[in-house]
Protein backbone atom coordinates (compact mmCIF):
# COMPACT_ATOMS: atom_id res chain seq x y z
CA UNK A 1 0.00 0.00 0.00
CA UNK A 2 1.30 3.24 -0.99
CA UNK A 3 -0.64 5.76 1.11
CA UNK A 4 1.62 9.17 1.06
CA UNK A 5 -1.55 11.41 2.12
CA UNK A 6 -4.61 11.53 4.10
CA UNK A 7 -6.42 8.16 4.97
CA UNK A 8 -9.97 9.46 5.81
CA UNK A 9 -11.26 6.03 5.38
CA UNK A 10 -13.43 4.73 8.00
CA UNK A 11 -13.10 1.60 10.19
CA UNK A 12 -16.23 -0.27 10.60
CA UNK A 13 -14.79 -3.74 12.44
CA UNK A 14 -13.93 -2.50 15.92
CA UNK A 15 -15.64 -0.51 18.98
CA UNK A 16 -19.73 0.62 19.03
CA UNK A 17 -21.36 0.24 15.20
CA UNK A 18 -23.44 2.99 15.32
CA UNK A 19 -20.69 5.84 15.51
CA UNK A 20 -18.71 4.74 12.57
CA UNK A 21 -22.05 4.01 10.17
CA UNK A 22 -23.21 6.89 10.99
CA UNK A 23 -19.63 8.43 9.55
CA UNK A 24 -19.70 6.02 6.65
CA UNK A 25 -23.51 6.76 5.84
CA UNK A 26 -23.98 10.13 5.75
CA UNK A 27 -21.86 11.47 3.07
CA UNK A 28 -23.14 8.63 0.78
CA UNK A 29 -26.78 9.79 1.79
CA UNK A 30 -25.98 13.50 1.15
CA UNK A 31 -24.20 12.13 -2.60
CA UNK A 32 -27.47 10.16 -3.18
CA UNK A 33 -29.03 13.71 -2.23
CA UNK A 34 -26.91 15.30 -4.58
CA UNK A 35 -27.34 12.42 -7.27
CA UNK A 36 -31.11 13.63 -6.59
CA UNK A 37 -29.95 17.19 -7.46
CA UNK A 38 -29.13 16.27 -10.76
CA UNK A 39 -32.83 15.09 -11.79
CA UNK A 40 -34.36 17.70 -10.26
CA UNK A 41 -32.85 20.39 -12.05
CA UNK A 42 -32.68 18.58 -15.33
CA UNK A 43 -36.57 18.23 -15.21
CA UNK A 44 -37.34 21.17 -13.66
CA UNK A 45 -35.82 22.80 -17.01
CA UNK A 46 -36.84 20.46 -19.36
CA UNK A 47 -40.05 21.11 -17.92
CA UNK A 48 -39.96 24.59 -19.17
CA UNK A 49 -39.66 23.23 -22.25
CA UNK A 50 -43.14 20.83 -22.41
CA UNK A 51 -44.43 18.22 -21.49
CA UNK A 52 -42.85 16.15 -24.61
CA UNK A 53 -39.74 17.06 -23.45
CA UNK A 54 -40.44 15.99 -20.02
CA UNK A 55 -41.93 12.86 -22.09
CA UNK A 56 -38.63 12.84 -23.94
CA UNK A 57 -36.26 12.44 -21.21
CA UNK A 58 -38.80 9.77 -19.61
CA UNK A 59 -38.34 7.78 -22.40
CA UNK A 60 -34.53 7.90 -22.50
CA UNK A 61 -33.72 7.86 -18.33
CA UNK A 62 -34.45 3.90 -18.73
CA UNK A 63 -31.88 3.13 -21.41
CA UNK A 64 -29.52 5.26 -19.27
CA UNK A 65 -29.61 3.81 -16.22
CA UNK A 66 -29.37 0.42 -18.11
CA UNK A 67 -26.15 0.92 -19.08
CA UNK A 68 -25.43 2.72 -16.09
CA UNK A 69 -26.10 -0.49 -14.45
CA UNK A 70 -23.97 -2.81 -16.81
CA UNK A 71 -20.83 -1.06 -15.74
CA UNK A 72 -22.34 -0.71 -12.51
CA UNK A 73 -22.14 -4.56 -11.72
CA UNK A 74 -18.33 -4.33 -12.12
CA UNK A 75 -17.93 -1.33 -9.92
CA UNK A 76 -19.47 -2.79 -7.59
CA UNK A 77 -17.40 -6.15 -7.67
CA UNK A 78 -14.49 -3.76 -6.82
CA UNK A 79 -15.97 -2.64 -3.96
CA UNK A 80 -16.82 -5.86 -2.77
CA UNK A 81 -13.50 -7.07 -3.38
CA UNK A 82 -11.70 -4.01 -1.78
CA UNK A 83 -14.32 -3.69 1.56
CA UNK A 84 -13.13 -7.04 2.52
CA UNK A 85 -9.78 -7.05 1.68
CA UNK A 86 -9.67 -3.76 3.76
CA UNK A 87 -10.96 -5.96 6.86
CA UNK A 88 -8.81 -8.85 6.38
CA UNK A 89 -5.67 -6.52 6.40
CA UNK A 90 -4.94 -7.33 2.36
CA UNK A 91 -3.48 -3.94 2.03
CA UNK A 92 -1.65 -4.91 -1.49
CA UNK A 93 -4.48 -6.49 -2.97
CA UNK A 94 -6.53 -3.33 -2.12
CA UNK A 95 -4.25 -1.66 -4.91
CA UNK A 96 -4.52 -4.75 -7.41
CA UNK A 97 -8.41 -4.50 -7.12
CA UNK A 98 -8.21 -0.83 -7.98
CA UNK A 99 -6.14 -1.27 -11.13
CA UNK A 100 -7.93 -4.21 -12.23
CA UNK A 101 -11.54 -2.35 -11.62
CA UNK A 102 -10.56 0.77 -14.03
CA UNK A 103 -8.81 -1.12 -16.39
CA UNK A 104 -11.94 -3.08 -16.88
CA UNK A 105 -14.37 -0.75 -16.31
CA UNK A 106 -13.54 1.95 -18.89
CA UNK A 107 -13.67 -0.91 -21.72
CA UNK A 108 -16.47 -1.43 -21.28
CA UNK A 109 -17.80 2.11 -21.10
CA UNK A 110 -15.92 2.54 -24.55
CA UNK A 111 -17.77 -0.31 -25.86
CA UNK A 112 -21.01 1.10 -24.52
CA UNK A 113 -20.66 4.76 -25.75
CA UNK A 114 -20.31 3.21 -28.84
CA UNK A 115 -23.40 1.04 -28.99
CA UNK A 116 -25.45 3.30 -27.25
CA UNK A 117 -25.12 6.23 -30.03
CA UNK A 118 -25.47 4.22 -33.19
CA UNK A 119 -28.72 1.75 -31.82
CA UNK A 120 -30.45 5.15 -29.61
CA UNK A 121 -33.15 5.88 -32.01
CA UNK A 122 -33.94 1.64 -32.18
CA UNK A 123 -33.48 1.47 -28.03
CA UNK A 124 -36.31 4.77 -27.59
CA UNK A 125 -38.79 2.99 -30.01
CA UNK A 126 -38.56 -0.22 -27.91
CA UNK A 127 -39.57 1.60 -25.11
CA UNK A 128 -42.39 2.70 -26.40
CA UNK A 129 -41.36 6.25 -28.23
CA UNK A 130 -43.06 6.80 -31.51
CA UNK A 131 -40.58 7.01 -34.27
CA UNK A 132 -40.49 9.98 -36.33
CA UNK A 133 -42.62 12.12 -33.79
CA UNK A 134 -41.28 15.49 -31.88
CA UNK A 135 -40.75 13.10 -28.38
CA UNK A 136 -38.60 10.76 -30.28
CA UNK A 137 -36.18 12.78 -31.67
CA UNK A 138 -35.73 15.11 -28.54
CA UNK A 139 -35.21 11.56 -26.93
CA UNK A 140 -32.46 10.59 -29.37
CA UNK A 141 -30.77 14.16 -29.00
CA UNK A 142 -30.77 13.35 -25.25
CA UNK A 143 -29.66 9.43 -25.27
CA UNK A 144 -26.79 10.76 -28.15
CA UNK A 145 -25.16 13.42 -26.08
CA UNK A 146 -25.40 11.40 -22.60
CA UNK A 147 -23.25 8.70 -24.96
CA UNK A 148 -20.56 10.49 -26.32
CA UNK A 149 -19.73 11.01 -22.67
CA UNK A 150 -20.24 7.53 -20.82
CA UNK A 151 -16.53 6.86 -20.72
CA UNK A 152 -16.08 10.24 -18.00
CA UNK A 153 -19.71 9.22 -16.58
CA UNK A 154 -18.68 5.40 -15.52
CA UNK A 155 -15.12 6.78 -14.48
CA UNK A 156 -17.03 9.12 -11.89
CA UNK A 157 -18.82 6.35 -10.86
CA UNK A 158 -15.92 3.99 -10.53
CA UNK A 159 -14.16 6.43 -8.61
CA UNK A 160 -16.98 7.22 -6.17
CA UNK A 161 -16.83 2.85 -5.81
CA UNK A 162 -13.73 2.46 -5.25
CA UNK A 163 -13.19 4.50 -2.18
CA UNK A 164 -16.28 3.79 -0.57
CA UNK A 165 -14.97 0.13 -0.81
CA UNK A 166 -11.85 1.54 1.11
CA UNK A 167 -14.03 3.19 3.70
CA UNK A 168 -14.10 6.90 1.81
CA UNK A 169 -17.23 8.13 1.82
CA UNK A 170 -16.11 11.92 2.42
CA UNK A 171 -13.78 12.61 -0.80
CA UNK A 172 -16.24 11.47 -3.36
CA UNK A 173 -19.12 13.69 -1.80
CA UNK A 174 -16.92 16.74 -1.89
CA UNK A 175 -16.15 15.84 -5.56
CA UNK A 176 -20.32 14.88 -5.95
CA UNK A 177 -20.82 18.48 -4.73
CA UNK A 178 -18.73 19.99 -7.32
CA UNK A 179 -20.46 18.37 -10.04
CA UNK A 180 -23.72 19.20 -8.68
CA UNK A 181 -22.78 22.82 -9.11
CA UNK A 182 -21.24 22.79 -12.21
CA UNK A 183 -24.85 20.92 -13.66
CA UNK A 184 -27.18 23.04 -11.77
CA UNK A 185 -25.05 26.60 -13.08
CA UNK A 186 -24.94 25.34 -16.79
CA UNK A 187 -28.77 23.63 -17.05
CA UNK A 188 -30.45 26.93 -17.50
CA UNK A 189 -28.04 28.34 -19.74
CA UNK A 190 -27.81 25.54 -22.04
CA UNK A 191 -31.37 24.15 -22.13
CA UNK A 192 -33.27 27.52 -22.55
CA UNK A 193 -30.29 30.20 -23.79
CA UNK A 194 -30.37 33.50 -23.50
CA UNK A 195 -33.71 34.35 -24.90
CA UNK A 196 -36.84 34.27 -22.63
CA UNK A 197 -34.89 32.41 -20.09
CA UNK A 198 -36.77 32.84 -16.60
CA UNK A 199 -33.65 32.75 -14.52
CA UNK A 200 -32.80 36.00 -15.51
CA UNK A 201 -36.35 37.36 -14.89
CA UNK A 202 -36.37 35.84 -11.54
CA UNK A 203 -33.03 37.75 -10.62
CA UNK A 204 -34.02 40.81 -12.40
CA UNK A 205 -31.39 41.05 -14.97
CA UNK A 206 -33.63 40.64 -17.87
CA UNK A 207 -30.83 43.60 -19.49
CA UNK A 208 -27.92 41.13 -19.08
CA UNK A 209 -30.16 38.23 -20.66
CA UNK A 210 -30.76 40.88 -23.63
CA UNK A 211 -26.86 41.96 -24.24
CA UNK A 212 -26.14 37.75 -23.93
CA UNK A 213 -28.55 37.00 -26.54
CA UNK A 214 -27.62 39.85 -28.71
CA UNK A 215 -24.03 39.07 -28.59
CA UNK A 216 -24.74 35.06 -29.31
CA UNK A 217 -27.98 34.18 -30.89
CA UNK A 218 -28.26 31.16 -28.37
CA UNK A 219 -31.99 29.86 -27.69
CA UNK A 220 -30.71 26.58 -25.82
CA UNK A 221 -30.41 23.14 -26.62
CA UNK A 222 -33.59 21.93 -24.94
CA UNK A 223 -33.40 18.88 -23.41
CA UNK A 224 -29.83 17.98 -25.38
CA UNK A 225 -28.34 21.09 -23.31
CA UNK A 226 -29.64 19.06 -20.23
CA UNK A 227 -27.23 15.50 -20.86
CA UNK A 228 -24.11 18.05 -22.21
CA UNK A 229 -24.42 19.89 -18.92
CA UNK A 230 -24.59 16.19 -17.03
CA UNK A 231 -22.22 14.89 -19.03
CA UNK A 232 -19.42 18.34 -18.61
CA UNK A 233 -19.84 18.02 -14.61
CA UNK A 234 -19.27 14.16 -13.89
CA UNK A 235 -16.19 14.86 -16.56
CA UNK A 236 -14.91 17.61 -14.12
CA UNK A 237 -15.45 15.23 -11.13
CA UNK A 238 -14.00 11.88 -12.55
CA UNK A 239 -11.05 14.03 -13.89
CA UNK A 240 -10.24 15.68 -10.26
CA UNK A 241 -11.03 12.12 -8.65
CA UNK A 242 -8.26 10.46 -10.98
CA UNK A 243 -6.05 12.80 -10.77
CA UNK A 244 -6.37 12.33 -6.78
CA UNK A 245 -6.41 8.53 -6.90
CA UNK A 246 -2.64 8.96 -8.54
CA UNK A 247 -1.85 11.21 -6.52
CA UNK A 248 -1.45 9.01 -3.41
CA UNK A 249 -3.64 11.31 -1.20
CA UNK A 250 -6.40 8.95 -0.63
CA UNK A 251 -4.11 6.19 0.95
CA UNK A 252 -4.11 4.20 -2.28
CA UNK A 253 -1.70 4.48 -5.06
CA UNK A 254 -1.96 1.61 -7.68
CA UNK A 255 0.96 0.96 -9.36
CA UNK A 256 1.07 1.37 -13.55
CA UNK A 257 1.41 -2.62 -13.37
CA UNK A 258 -1.50 -3.31 -11.93
CA UNK A 259 -3.76 -1.33 -14.24
CA UNK A 260 -2.46 -4.39 -17.00
CA UNK A 261 -5.77 -6.75 -16.98
CA UNK A 262 -5.13 -10.38 -15.60
CA UNK A 263 -7.35 -13.18 -16.40
CA UNK A 264 -7.91 -14.29 -13.11
CA UNK A 265 -9.09 -10.54 -11.59
CA UNK A 266 -11.01 -10.09 -14.45
CA UNK A 267 -12.38 -13.71 -14.13
CA UNK A 268 -13.32 -12.75 -9.69
CA UNK A 269 -14.66 -9.34 -11.30
CA UNK A 270 -17.24 -10.70 -14.20
CA UNK A 271 -17.85 -13.51 -11.43
CA UNK A 272 -19.20 -11.03 -9.05
CA UNK A 273 -20.16 -7.97 -11.27
CA UNK A 274 -22.37 -9.86 -13.96
CA UNK A 275 -25.13 -10.83 -11.13
CA UNK A 276 -24.25 -7.26 -9.73
CA UNK A 277 -25.25 -5.68 -13.00
CA UNK A 278 -27.54 -7.68 -13.78
CA UNK A 279 -29.69 -6.84 -10.43
CA UNK A 280 -29.13 -3.26 -11.50
CA UNK A 281 -30.02 -3.84 -15.28
CA UNK A 282 -33.30 -5.56 -13.99
CA UNK A 283 -34.02 -2.38 -12.09
CA UNK A 284 -33.86 -0.33 -15.39
CA UNK A 285 -35.17 -2.97 -17.77
CA UNK A 286 -38.12 -3.13 -15.45
CA UNK A 287 -38.69 0.77 -15.45
CA UNK A 288 -38.31 0.21 -19.24
CA UNK A 289 -41.21 -2.59 -19.33
CA UNK A 290 -43.28 0.05 -17.06
CA UNK A 291 -43.10 2.96 -19.51
CA UNK A 292 -44.03 1.21 -22.32
CA UNK A 293 -46.95 -0.24 -19.94
CA UNK A 294 -47.89 3.22 -19.46
CA UNK A 295 -47.13 4.62 -22.88
CA UNK A 296 -50.93 2.64 -23.30
CA UNK A 297 -52.46 5.42 -22.06
CA UNK A 298 -50.62 8.53 -23.70
CA UNK A 299 -48.06 10.60 -23.94
CA UNK A 300 -49.47 12.64 -20.57
CA UNK A 301 -49.52 8.97 -18.78
CA UNK A 302 -45.82 8.72 -19.69
CA UNK A 303 -45.06 12.10 -18.48
CA UNK A 304 -46.89 11.81 -15.09
CA UNK A 305 -44.89 8.22 -14.23
CA UNK A 306 -41.72 9.89 -15.32
CA UNK A 307 -41.88 13.25 -12.71
CA UNK A 308 -43.45 10.29 -10.16
CA UNK A 309 -40.65 8.51 -10.83
CA UNK A 310 -37.97 11.30 -9.96
CA UNK A 311 -39.83 11.24 -6.36
CA UNK A 312 -39.65 7.51 -6.29
CA UNK A 313 -36.51 8.24 -7.44
CA UNK A 314 -35.44 10.09 -4.37
CA UNK A 315 -36.37 7.62 -1.89
CA UNK A 316 -34.35 4.46 -3.53
CA UNK A 317 -31.11 6.93 -4.11
CA UNK A 318 -31.69 7.71 -0.31
CA UNK A 319 -32.10 3.49 0.90
CA UNK A 320 -29.08 3.11 -1.67
CA UNK A 321 -27.11 5.59 0.34
CA UNK A 322 -27.64 3.75 3.55
CA UNK A 323 -27.48 0.17 1.35
CA UNK A 324 -24.33 1.24 -0.07
CA UNK A 325 -22.94 2.07 3.51
CA UNK A 326 -24.38 -1.80 4.31
CA UNK A 327 -22.28 -3.38 1.68
CA UNK A 328 -18.88 -1.83 3.35
CA UNK A 329 -20.35 -2.78 6.72
CA UNK A 330 -20.66 -6.31 5.65
CA UNK A 331 -17.55 -6.40 3.26
CA UNK A 332 -15.28 -5.55 6.35
CA UNK A 333 -16.64 -7.69 8.83
CA UNK A 334 -16.99 -10.61 6.97
CA UNK A 335 -13.64 -9.89 5.94
CA UNK A 336 -12.45 -9.68 9.43
CA UNK A 337 -14.30 -12.99 9.78
CA UNK A 338 -16.62 -11.47 12.23
CA UNK A 339 -20.21 -12.32 10.94
CA UNK A 340 -22.50 -11.61 14.24
CA UNK A 341 -21.22 -7.79 13.80
CA UNK A 342 -21.91 -7.70 9.79
CA UNK A 343 -25.20 -9.04 10.55
CA UNK A 344 -26.43 -6.42 13.46
CA UNK A 345 -25.26 -3.67 11.09
CA UNK A 346 -28.07 -4.69 8.74
CA UNK A 347 -30.48 -4.49 11.35
CA UNK A 348 -29.28 -1.21 12.47
CA UNK A 349 -29.70 -0.19 8.99
CA UNK A 350 -32.91 -1.60 8.45
CA UNK A 351 -34.45 0.05 10.97
CA UNK A 352 -33.19 3.05 10.63
CA UNK A 353 -34.45 3.22 7.01
CA UNK A 354 -37.76 1.92 7.40
CA UNK A 355 -38.62 4.43 10.18
CA UNK A 356 -37.07 7.07 8.50
CA UNK A 357 -39.28 6.63 5.41
CA UNK A 358 -42.39 5.76 7.03
CA UNK A 359 -42.17 9.23 8.50
CA UNK A 360 -41.60 10.87 5.21
CA UNK A 361 -44.55 8.75 3.56
CA UNK A 362 -46.85 10.78 5.46
CA UNK A 363 -46.06 14.09 3.84
CA UNK A 364 -45.54 12.68 0.06
CA UNK A 365 -49.26 11.44 0.32
CA UNK A 366 -50.59 14.18 2.17
CA UNK A 367 -48.90 17.07 -0.44
CA UNK A 368 -48.64 14.81 -3.49
CA UNK A 369 -50.48 17.21 -6.08
CA UNK A 370 -48.47 20.01 -4.93
CA UNK A 371 -44.89 17.71 -5.26
CA UNK A 372 -45.80 16.71 -8.84
CA UNK A 373 -46.60 20.93 -9.41
CA UNK A 374 -43.35 21.70 -8.81
CA UNK A 375 -41.77 20.17 -12.06
CA UNK A 376 -44.45 21.19 -14.17
CA UNK A 377 -46.47 24.23 -15.20
CA UNK A 378 -49.55 25.30 -17.46
CA UNK A 379 -53.26 24.43 -17.74
CA UNK A 380 -52.03 21.75 -20.12
CA UNK A 381 -49.75 19.47 -17.35
CA UNK A 382 -53.09 19.50 -14.79
CA UNK A 383 -53.74 15.84 -16.13
CA UNK A 384 -50.29 15.28 -16.12
CA UNK A 385 -50.10 16.51 -12.27
CA UNK A 386 -53.83 14.33 -11.44
CA UNK A 387 -51.77 11.42 -12.67
CA UNK A 388 -48.44 11.89 -10.94
CA UNK A 389 -50.45 12.67 -7.72
CA UNK A 390 -52.28 9.60 -8.19
CA UNK A 391 -49.17 7.58 -8.52
CA UNK A 392 -48.16 8.59 -5.10
CA UNK A 393 -50.93 8.40 -2.79
CA UNK A 394 -50.71 4.90 -4.21
CA UNK A 395 -47.14 4.07 -4.28
CA UNK A 396 -46.04 6.01 -1.41
CA UNK A 397 -47.36 4.51 1.58
CA UNK A 398 -44.60 1.42 0.59
CA UNK A 399 -41.60 3.66 0.83
CA UNK A 400 -40.60 2.13 4.11
CA UNK A 401 -40.67 -1.44 2.17
CA UNK A 402 -38.27 0.29 -0.54
CA UNK A 403 -36.16 1.30 1.87
CA UNK A 404 -35.67 -2.31 3.87
CA UNK A 405 -35.84 -4.03 0.74
CA UNK A 406 -32.22 -2.38 -0.39
CA UNK A 407 -30.72 -2.50 2.65
CA UNK A 408 -31.48 -6.24 2.58
CA UNK A 409 -29.97 -6.52 -0.95
CA UNK A 410 -26.89 -4.33 0.06
CA UNK A 411 -26.25 -7.41 2.94
CA UNK A 412 -25.92 -9.29 0.00
CA UNK A 413 -24.18 -7.73 -2.25
CA UNK A 414 -21.17 -7.05 0.55
CA UNK A 415 -20.89 -10.32 1.23
CA UNK A 416 -20.31 -11.29 -2.47
CA UNK A 417 -23.41 -12.49 -2.38
CA UNK A 418 -24.17 -10.99 -5.73
CA UNK A 419 -26.44 -13.78 -6.98
CA UNK A 420 -28.67 -13.62 -4.42
CA UNK A 421 -29.43 -9.84 -5.06
CA UNK A 422 -30.08 -10.54 -8.54
CA UNK A 423 -32.42 -13.45 -8.13
CA UNK A 424 -34.54 -11.08 -5.42
CA UNK A 425 -34.28 -7.96 -7.94
CA UNK A 426 -35.25 -10.33 -10.70
CA UNK A 427 -38.47 -11.29 -8.34
CA UNK A 428 -39.51 -8.54 -7.00
CA UNK A 429 -39.75 -7.04 -10.72
CA UNK A 430 -40.20 -9.44 -13.78
CA UNK A 431 -42.23 -12.04 -11.30
CA UNK A 432 -44.12 -9.54 -9.70
CA UNK A 433 -44.47 -6.14 -10.71
CA UNK A 434 -44.09 -6.45 -14.00
CA UNK A 435 -46.90 -9.33 -14.64
CA UNK A 436 -49.02 -7.30 -12.30
CA UNK A 437 -48.78 -4.08 -13.78
CA UNK A 438 -49.85 -6.20 -17.40
CA UNK A 439 -52.58 -8.25 -15.65
CA UNK A 440 -54.20 -4.66 -14.59
CA UNK A 441 -53.80 -3.13 -17.50
CA UNK A 442 -54.90 -5.16 -20.15
CA UNK A 443 -57.61 -7.28 -18.38
CA UNK A 444 -58.34 -5.14 -14.88
CA UNK A 445 -59.15 -1.86 -16.75
CA UNK A 446 -57.11 0.22 -14.57
CA UNK A 447 -55.14 2.53 -16.82
CA UNK A 448 -51.94 3.58 -15.94
CA UNK A 449 -52.84 3.03 -12.06
CA UNK A 450 -52.82 -0.32 -12.51
CA UNK A 451 -48.50 0.22 -12.68
CA UNK A 452 -49.08 2.47 -9.81
CA UNK A 453 -50.18 -0.78 -7.85
CA UNK A 454 -47.98 -2.89 -9.09
CA UNK A 455 -45.90 -1.22 -8.08
CA UNK A 456 -46.93 -0.77 -4.28
CA UNK A 457 -47.40 -4.73 -4.27
CA UNK A 458 -44.03 -5.43 -5.67
CA UNK A 459 -42.30 -3.37 -2.55
CA UNK A 460 -44.24 -4.89 0.06
CA UNK A 461 -44.06 -8.45 -1.03
CA UNK A 462 -40.47 -8.51 -2.36
CA UNK A 463 -38.82 -7.33 1.37
CA UNK A 464 -41.23 -10.40 3.07
CA UNK A 465 -39.37 -12.88 0.93
CA UNK A 466 -36.02 -11.40 1.35
CA UNK A 467 -36.47 -11.08 4.74
CA UNK A 468 -37.38 -14.87 5.63
CA UNK A 469 -33.80 -15.81 3.44
CA UNK A 470 -31.83 -13.10 5.34
CA UNK A 471 -32.33 -14.62 8.66
CA UNK A 472 -31.70 -17.87 6.87
CA UNK A 473 -27.85 -16.75 7.15
CA UNK A 474 -26.65 -18.34 4.59
CA UNK A 475 -25.30 -15.23 3.34
CA UNK A 476 -22.85 -14.47 5.95
CA UNK A 477 -19.63 -16.34 3.85
CA UNK A 478 -16.68 -14.03 2.19
CA UNK A 479 -15.31 -14.15 -1.07
CA UNK A 480 -11.60 -13.53 0.04
CA UNK A 481 -9.02 -15.33 1.41
CA UNK A 482 -7.75 -14.00 4.97
CA UNK A 483 -4.71 -13.61 5.24
CA UNK A 484 -3.51 -12.31 2.42
CA UNK A 485 -2.10 -14.37 -0.06
CA UNK A 486 -0.36 -14.08 -3.87
CA UNK A 487 -3.12 -15.68 -5.34
CA UNK A 488 -6.63 -13.65 -3.61
CA UNK A 489 -8.22 -11.40 -5.23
Amino acid sequence: MSATGEDRSVDVTNGELLKPIVFLAIPLVLTQLLQVAYNIADTFWVGRVGSDAVAAISFAFPIIFLVISIGGGFTVAGTILISQHKGANNDERVDHVVGQTMSFVLLVSLLASIVGYVFAPQLLTLVGAEAGSAVHGMAVEYTRAWFVGTVTVFAFFMFQALLRGWGDTRTPLYLMTVSVVLNVVLDPFLILGFENNPLFGALGLGALESSLYSLTGFTGLGVEGAAIATVFSRAVGAFVGLWLLFSGELGIKPSLSQFRLQLESVTKLVRLGIPAGIEQSTRALGITVLTALVAIAGSDAVAAFGVGSRVYAIFTLLSLGIAQATEVVVGQNLGAQQSDRARNGVLLNAGIIGGAFAAMSVAVYAFAPEIIGVFLTGEESATVIDMGAEFLTIVGPTFAFLGVFQILMGAFRGSGSTRIAMAFSILSLWIIQVPVAYGLIQWGGFGETGVWYAMAISNVVSVVVAGLWFFRGTWTSGVVDTPASPTAD
